[in-house]
């Protein structure tokens, strides 16, 4: 089934661990590996030996797609370096797509649904009373790191601020002498 000289071959023993969790290190390791190109192909026994959640399954299958990699399911004749493993690879690859497309699409309607009733989204707001004074700080010559830290605020937050209101700024005089 396998070519001979075609394929680097690397071996991943899942072993204590339940399909259901792509949390597994021998998985993750197989995926790392994967995304480094240190593999061409992926052989398993069953397909639920790599997941039982069909959305784990289509990820990774997608992935491993995307990545140039070959797969083949030894018990379940799934190959996708054949024509026919190769038309059932891009129906599960099609059906990932449609399930982000649809994820998409709820996420658009619940946020759009929020808004309809009134609902702020986003971060909150920094309070102006936040903002004249990291103004005031800066003015006097603080970094932005000693106005966060001052204020209690991230950093770039900081950064977006000043950089927002650098009209209204006026730097600290310097007295040289």
């Amino acid at each position: 089934m396998i070519p001979q000289n075609r394929y680097r071959l690397n071996e991943y023993q899942i072993s204590g661990y339940s399909g259901k969790n792509t949390q597994r290190p021998a998985f993750a390791e197989m995926l790392n590996d994967a995304r480094h190109r240190l593999y061409d192909l992926l052989l398993v026994w069953k397909l639920d030996r790599l997941s039982r959640s069909l959305k784990d399954l289509i990820t990774t299958l997608d992935e491993l797609g995307h990545l140039g990699i070959d797969f083949i399911s030894y018990d379940n004749q799934l190959d996708t370096s054949s024509p026919s493993g190769k038309l059932v690879f891009n129906i599960i690859g099609a059906v990932a797509e449609f399930e982000r497309d649809i994820i998409g699409e709820r996420v658009r309607a619940g946020l759009a649904n929020a808004l309809r009733k009134g609902k702020k989204l986003g971060r909150p707001r920094i309070p102006q009373k936040v903002r004249k004074k990291a103004i005031k700080l800066r003015e006097r010559g603080l970094s932005n790191r000693a106005i966060g830290k001052d204020l209690r605020i991230a950093e770039s937050t900081v950064r977006n601020l000043i950089k927002a209101n650098s009209d209204q700024i006026v730097p600290a005089k310097t007295t040289h002498g």
